[in-house]
C-alpha cells in the first residue's frame, strides 16, 4: 500500500469519526485547509491537521477521534477469546490465548528462532502486552519487515525511523518532522479494539511512550476495569 493510499483510507475513517462530533461544514473546512499540500508535503499537512483538531475540539476529544481511526485486529480471530472470557469471567484466560496466538505468529509467520522469540517476549512486545491485574501494558512490536534490523540497530534515531507500522510516521521520523503525540492514539485504538471486543465493554487507554516523544517504542496502558 502506498503512503498516499494509506492517508486516503485514514482520512475516510477520520471523516466518519468527526461526523459524531462536528457539523459537516466544519469537517469540510478542516480537511480542505492545506489540502493541496497532501501530495507535496503530506506529513506536514497531517501534523497541522492534528494540531487544528486539538485547537477546535480539545486534546481529549482529539484523542477520541483518532482512536476511531485505528486499524482493527481481525474480529473473527477474537471470538474464541471473547467466548472464553464469557465462560470464565477471568481476563487472564483470553490474555493467555492472545499471547499464544502472538507467539505462534512469531514462529510460523515471521520464522524467528527461539532466542529471538524469547527476546521479543521479554520486551513485552505484541498484541497481548503484559497483563497486570486490571490493566495491560501493550508495547507495539516493530514493523515486521524491519524487526530484525531494529533489534540489531545500535542507533536509537535509526530505530525510531524504522519502528512504526504507520508509513506516515516512518516518513516523519526520517524527515525530522514532529507529528503531535495525539496521532499515536491511532495505534492505541488497535489495542482498545481488541479488549473491547473480548470484554464487550468500553476500556480506557492512554499513550505512555511514543517515538514522537523520543522513546524507542510506543506503549499503551489499557485499563480493563471500567
Amino acid at each position: 500500500m502506498s503512503d498516499n493510499t494509506f492517508l486516503f483510507q485514514w482520512l475516510v475513517k477520520l471523516q466518519n469519526a468527526l461526523k459524531k462530533r462536528i457539523a459537516p461544514e466544519k469537517i469540510a473546512e478542516l480537511l480542505q485547509e492545506g489540502r493541496n499540500e497532501v501530495d507535496s508535503d503530506r506529513i506536514q499537512w497531517l501534523a497541522m491537521l492534528v494540531n487544528r483538531l486539538e485547537m477546535i475540539i480539545g486534546e481529549k476529544e482529539t484523542q477520541k477521534v483518532i482512536l476511531d481511526c485505528a486499524c482493527r485486529y481481525p474480529q473473527e480471530d477474537l471470538q474464541p477469546m471473547r467466548k472464553a472470557y464469557e465462560e470464565t469471567g477471568d481476563i487472564s484466560v483470553p490474555h493467555r490465548m492472545l499471547q499464544d496466538r502472538f507467539e505462534s505468529m512469531l514462529r510460523n509467520h515471521l520464522k524467528l528462532d527461539e532466542a529471538m522469540i524469547e527476546d521479543v517476549i521479554g520486551r513485552g512486545w505484541g498484541a497481548a502486552g503484559v497483563f497486570d491485574g486490571n490493566r495491560v501494558i501493550a508495547t507495539k512490536i516493530p514493523k515486521s519487515g524491519y524487526l530484525i534490523e531494529y533489534m540489531n540497530e545500535p542507533d536509537s534515531q535509526r530505530r525510531r525511523q524504522i519502528y512504526c507500522h504507520c508509513p506516515l510516521i516512518r516518513d516523519a521520523t526520517e524527515l525530522g518532522i514532529d507529528v503531535p503525540v495525539n496521532y499515536c492514539y491511532c495505534g492505541a485504538g488497535f489495542y482498545r479494539g481488541i479488549w473491547e471486543e473480548i470484554l464487550q465493554k468500553p476500556v480506557h487507554i492512554e499513550v505512555v511512550k511514543s517515538i514522537m516523544n523520543g522513546d524507542d517504542v510506543c506503549s499503551f496502558e489499557i485499563d480493563l476495569s471500567e
